[in-house]
Parts: C-alpha cells; structure tokens; sequence
C-alpha cells in the first residue's frame, strides 16, 4: 500500500500519521511505498526545489522508514516530482534539441538528479529495500540516455531494488525496462480491460525477464470510477460498494497471472479519515470501507498460503 503522499512537510511524523500507518499495517499490507513529491513551478521549468516546503522533510523521511519498520513493513521509497500548476508530471519536456535561450532535458536532469540522490542515500542509509526513481513521466520516459545515466548514479550510492512506475499502457513503450530490476506501472485500468491490458503487459514481463508488480492501482471509492479508475475528480457519489467491485475485479484478473508479483495499492493518507466518515469519503483509501474488508481477507490469505 502507497502511504503518505503528497509528503506536505508537517503532515509526517505525528500521532496521527503513526496511527494511521499503523491501521494500513492491520490489513495485511507487508510492503509500503512512501510516496513525498517535490515540486517544479510549471512542466517547462528545470529546476526541482525538493529543499523546500510543502515537501517534506530528510527528517520526516527517516522517521516513516522506522516508523514502518517497526510495523513489520519492508519500505520502498518514492520520490515524485510534482508541477506546482496542477499540470500532471507526465507533460513535463523541453524540446528534442536543444535551442539558446530555451529550458533544456539537460538542465532538468541535473536538478532532478539531486533529487534522487538524495533519496538514494536516504534509501541506503536506512535499508530500504527499493527505490522507485520516477512516476508516470511519460514525455520524459523517451529520454533514454538521461535515465540509464541516472540509475547508474543511482546504483552508486544506493545497493537495494531499483525500478521506475512508468504510466498506464506505457509498458511495452519503454526501451530501458534492462536498466532496473523490476518493472512496475500504474494499473488504472477500466473495469472490463483487464484481460486485456495483462496480455498485453505478459509479453513484456516474458521478453524482458524482469518481476512485475503495479506500483500504483485502486479505485476511488465513487460512482462510476471503474470505468475511470484513474480520474480521481471523476463527479459522482460516494459508493464503496463501486470500489469493492473493482477490488474484487482487479484481484481476479491478477490471481490468474502467475508472473504478478502484486501491488502497492493507491493509497493511504498519513491523516486518515475517521472510520464513521468512511461512507461519505469518495477517495481512493479503502479504510472502513466494503474494500478495506476485503483487502485485509486477501492479503491475509495469501500470507497464510491460502
């Protein structure tokens, strides 16, 4: 299970945050993905003020590693660059070449290159057992040359499981899956395309002879976001029994795909809901939910070998 993000400096390393950690632990998830971004002020600027508010502390880091550790959580680490105008990550790129006077793929690279630096020695320093160095950075996913570089300093500072969350049906575009170690994405798939969709990711899972596991996939708890997994402003009522519909497809589907390795669900916030507000919450988060139930038998099951 995804927890924490955005990663708002001040919203880590609380109460609150501890007992919500706590209560995503108590439905059987045994990895997290601490999920923080960093923000660059539009998809053409170069420069990714991780240093900064909102994003959260080194400190805060560290305390969400120990703080799931002492739950018995292996931890990925994530760090996410995020568009401070609401643009979405994916549309961050600068031109082919490069022209004077113009943001360049080489200049952002070197400031998201401290970024996850950063994040890589954090990783080490604390044992995390991945590090998932980008999300869904779909214009930036062509830039070959930049990424394998990148994960080559990576590698330098950081000895654990390396991998990168590419978008939604983006899996068979990436021509560096070689560079990481396993290969993860973002299952917001529609409801009925999942037959489909792990066909179409198996033949990259058998080509590439890397794991695979979704580093993102739920459903908000809405009506009609089965259809629309991905669309978190999608308008409709609260209906958990819409997101266990798609839990229960979702699983389905997976469990007949022996090379899936499972999935870091989306997501659980460091300040959780009340669990009597869960029927009028229309977010992602299973908490209280028809869902959340369901969560907890699954994956309790499959600890158990069930």
């Amino acid at each position: 299970m995804t927890w924490g993000w955005t990663g708002v400096r001040g919203t880590w390393a609380t109460e609150a945050a501890a007992e919500s950690m706590r209560l995503m632990a108590d439905h059987g998830v045994n990895w997290t993905a601490l999920a923080y971004s960093a923000l660059q002020d539009t998809a053409q600027s170069t420069e990714v003020r991780f240093r900064e508010a909102p994003t959260v502390t080194d400190d805060e880091i560290v305390w969400a590693i120990r703080e799931a550790r002492s739950l018995g959580l292996k931890v990925c680490l994530k760090p996410v660059v995020n568009v401070a105008d609401g643009t979405w990550r994916a549309h961050i790129g600068f031109f082919d070449q490069d022209v004077p006077g113009e943001p360049t793929w080489d200049e952002w690279f070197a400031s998201y290159r401290e970024f996850l630096l950063d994040a890589a020695r954090i990783a080490e320093a604390e044992a995390c057992e991945m590090l998932c160095i980008g999300c869904e950075m779909v214009r930036a996913d062509a830039r070959e040359a930049e990424w394998r570089a990148l994960i080559a300093d990576i590698r330098a500072v950081y000895s654990g499981i390396v991998t990168y969350n590419c978008d939604k049906y983006q899996e068979d575009r990436l021509t560096w899956w070689d560079a990481v170690d396993v290969i993860t994405s973002s299952g917001y798939y529609p409801i009925d395309s999942w037959s489909e969709q792990l066909d179409r990711i198996e033949r990259v899972v058998v080509d590439s002879g890397k794991p695979f596991f979704f580093m993102e996939a739920g459903c908000p708890s809405r009506e009609g976001s089965p259809d629309r997994p991905n669309d978190w402003a999608l308008p409709g009522g609260p209906s958990g029994a819409e997101q266990l519909r798609y839990y229960e497809a979702m699983f389905a589907a997976c469990d007949e795909r022996p090379w899936m390795r499972g999935f870091m669900l989306w997501d659980w916030p460091p300040h959780l809901y009340s669990a009597s507000d869960a029927d009028s919450n229309d977010d992602y988060c299973p908490y209280g939910k028809p869902a959340g139930a369901y969560l907890r038998d699954a994956y309790r099951r499959r600890a158990g070998g069930a």
